[in-house]
């Protein structure tokens, strides 16, 4: 087994790790970036969309232009790059000297196994889609039924068109975008159905792939069988109204090909194994203002801590991830930290503790769809900062920043609460 030594790993080389491992190179450590597939990208790839770098580089790319930027940095600099390489476990295990801590991790590649040390890990593996069985839709199990970014990597990638007559069950920005691309290859989509009041995607993606190709919308309408035996006959759906299911309403559309949008998992299998605890809001690590996990000297980023709406936010905060690491290589030490936590109509709020010296920056999802919305951020009864939101909803992640002019005099004791009102 092939042995090695670096100051920091990083596994998972998308737009995310990339961007951490490049600041963890930029500080002066010698770093590794493993990817399991056979080009550095990850998902972005297969996004042939525009959308991507407004905010990261001012201008609008394509998922694989925005990746290209990273890539080219990423291969000029020194670090090293193991493609078509799998993480399989990773541990923390005592020196040889037993004066300090270092991370194992044992791999799989091309050229044989490895065992790579590290002091400080990033994990920076994004996220899965959710699948049939994840969402419990019934019926038997005919051909044409895909997770949507399977039938975006199969139309775009391998250059292969997976049905004819489309249904969408979810209305995540997947869904949506194939939904366009579907139509664009010269198939028919029938309908994107969704079982929430409200739309799972970024509205630009309703009005620019739905709106502007007049594919129907359902909404508050749940897939309740998918008919079939040999290949997809068609879908049974049945309206809700206040979440309430009215069989005396159910209808079919006929089609040939159900592809299924119904949301992202990050992928923490990895994690797990190594004893990092989970939020169980997100499906990430928890992790404090540094995006340290629980586990010393690992930290979290991207889309595998908690699902982004934008590759631009993924790299951004990966760069503090990497820089919150090298921070720690260099022994700096932590400041005490104020728990956060969510309050009224907030699902999540990341980091899980911020840093009251320091500027922080915070992600949240509402749990509402409001117009006029309120944020505030309270220690108790004390309202120490308010943002006003002209709109929120589930699908747009909101971001700020809190810092030592909202959080002096909090106590590490305390907690600082965001809710939407």
């Amino acid at each position: 087994m092939k042995e090695l030594q670096y100051d920091g790993v990083v596994i998972g080389g998308g737009a995310a790790g990339m961007a951490a491992a490049l600041e963890l190179e930029a500080a002066g450590f010698s770093c590794a970036l493993i990817e399991r597939e056979e080009y550095l990208g990850g998902i972005l790839l297969q996004c042939i969309h525009n959308g991507f770098g407004i905010h990261e580089f001012s201008e609008e790319l394509t998922g694989p232009e925005f990746a290209e930027r990273f890539v080219e940095k990423t291969l000029a600099s020194k670090i090293a790059v193991f493609l078509n390489t799998t993480v399989t476990s990773f541990g923390t295990a005592a020196s040889p000297g037993g004066s300090a801590a270092y991370k194992e991790l044992f791999c799989v590649s091309p050229g044989g196994a490895l065992q790579i040390q590290a002091r400080a890990v990033i994990l920076a593996m994004g996220c899965r889609e959710r699948n049939r069985g994840n969402v419990r839709i019934p019926g038997s199990r005919p051909a044409g039924v895909f997770t949507a970014g399977l039938a975006q990597r199969l139309v775009n990638i391998e250059g292969y068109i997976p049905g004819r007559e489309v249904v969408i069950i979810g209305s995540g920005n997947i869904g949506l975008i194939m939904a366009r691309r579907m139509s664009w290859v010269g198939c028919t989509v029938k309908a994107v159905v969704e079982i929430m009041p409200y739309p799972a995607g970024l509205a630009r993606n309703i009005v620019q792939c739905l709106r502007d190709f007049d594919i129907p919308l359902y909404l508050s309408t749940q897939t309740t069988r998918i008919l079939g035996n040999d290949r997809v006959e068609g879908v049974e759906l049945c309206p809700l109204e206040n979440g309430v299911p009215l069989p005396e309403k159910r209808f079919r559309i006929d089609c040939d090909t159900a592809l299924l949008s119904v949301g992202l998992v990050p992928e923490n299998e990895l994690s797990k194994a190594a004893g990092v605890e989970l939020d169980g809001a997100t499906g990430g690590p928890l992790v404090d203002s540094n995006l340290m996990t629980t586990v010393e000297g690992v930290f979290s980023c991207g889309n595998v801590l908690h699902v982004h709406d934008l590759a631009d936010w993924a790299a951004e905060e990966s760069r503090r991830a990497g820089h919150y690491a090298a921070e720690w290589l260099l022994g700096k030490e932590t400041a005490v930290q104020i728990r956060t936590r969510a309050g009224a109509n907030v699902r999540y709020v990341s980091p899980g503790r911020l840093n009251p010296r320091r500027e922080n920056r915070v992600y949240l999802r509402s749990l509402v769809v409001k117009n006029d919305a309120v944020l505030e951020l309270r220690c108790g009864r004390q309202v120490v900062k308010t943002v006003k939101k002209g709109h929120v909803q589930p699908s747009e992640m909101i971001s700020l920043s809190a810092g030592p002019k909202e959080l002096e005099g909090i106590g590490a004791d305390s907690s600082l609460e965001f809710s939407l009102v």
